[in-house]
């Protein structure tokens, strides 16, 4: 960013040209197919850790989901802080483990001490994921991807994000020997820039709705850990009340806020949808704002033809678009949060 840019400029231009980032993340993966099936191949792993902080902890909990469902192996998504500081109710008793450890910096002390721990004590493999291949954690794998074109001026992570995450969809879908899907995921670029053009004043829209005062991101399966983050990009760039859930279990109690002021937003499945928009009209009744997105029967309509595996990066940036003009709305600077710094860098004792 130069000194003559608006603010919040950077986040606008980051997340509207993420999918570039996106394509190369489909190519990185496919640049290391050979070390990655080997890997894979190599190691009968009993299970699958994915690992960061922040964001990349709940983008950790929607590839591990994606994991689990394709390859059939054990996957949790696991803060790397509890890895080096709860291990024993962290990591299983036996069996080996892949542990894909993801960071955007490739500089979180957490992340980094993590892998260091793991390598110690001969757990397993590690795969790592970040943006910057000349920082430490993208030398600490066995196989290392990185996507510079998700690299940020802005703090709250939203290009950088979709790039790691698609990495690992297009990892899952490898992995998985779904050659299908592999193929699937190289259209998911295209889509998502129609998107971002065609919804673009709809997140204005709702971003510069100021009589809400709350947001409600349900999602469930495969899209609970993208619901945790899109509400993470309204904590922190608008300094809103948010909080993720799963779609039936707002009913749980989380319904009693619903009302006239809060927007309860709905990343729709195909398989659930009845019960997901049964939820959704329960709110509705009882005053909230909705908002779905969804590959068909929604206000944000996907029309993606792709398998739901590989497209669950379409929910992502009409979302954050929505908590950027918030934060506009709001007269706050979204490349710059409130209390927040680029890379989280801890004193560590070894």
């Amino acid at each position: 960013m130069n000194n003559t840019e608006t603010a919040g400029a950077a986040t606008y231009r980051e997340i509207t040209t993420q999918t570039e980032a996106w394509t190369e993340a489909i190519e990185v993966v496919v640049h290391h197919a050979g070390a990655l099936a080997a890997l894979w191949r190599g190691e009968n792993f009993a299970h699958l850790i994915f690992t960061g902080c922040g964001s990349t902890y709940y983008l950790a909990l929607a590839a591990a989901a994606l994991f689990q469902e394709l390859t059939g192996r054990p996957a949790r998504g696991i803060p790397a802080s509890e890895l080096v500081l709860s291990p024993a109710s962290a990591y299983p008793a036996s069996g080996r483990i892949l542990l894909v450890a993801i960071s955007r910096s490739a500089e979180t002390t957490e992340t980094i001490q993590a892998v260091k721990l793991f390598q110690q004590q001969q757990r397993g493999q590690v795969i790592t994921i970040s943006n910057y291949p000349d920082r430490p954690l993208a030398t600490m794998g066995r196989v290392n991807l990185a996507m510079p074109t998700g690299q940020e001026y802005s703090l709250a992570q939203t290009r950088s994000f979709a790039s790691m995450y698609v990495a690992t969809v297009a990892l899952a879908a490898l992995l998985a020997e779904r050659a299908d899907l592999s193929q699937a995921i190289k259209g998911l670029p295209q889509v998502g820039q129609r998107l971002i053009q065609q919804y673009e004043t709809l997140a204005k829209t709702w971003g510069s709705n100021l009589n809400l005062d709350r947001f409600y991101f349900l999602g469930s399966g495969l899209r609970y850990g993208l619901a945790c983050e899109v509400n993470l990009k309204m904590k922190e760039m608008t300094l809103t009340h948010s909080e993720p859930f799963h779609f039936l279990e707002f009913r749980h109690g989380p319904i009693s806020m619903a009302g006239p002021t809060a927007a309860v937003i709905g990343l729709l499945s195909e398989q659930n949808l009845a019960h997901e928009a049964a939820v959704l009209q329960e709110a509705q009744r009882l005053g909230a704002q909705i908002l779905t997105l969804g590959e068909a029967a929604a206000d944000v309509v996907f029309t993606s033809h792709l398998p739901e595996q590989v497209r669950n990066a379409l929910y992502l940036p009409v979302l954050q678009l929505m908590a950027y003009y918030r934060a506009v709305a709001k007269g706050l600077n979204p490349d710059r949060p409130n209390n927040l710094e680029a890379v989280v860098k801890l004193a560590w004792g070894e």
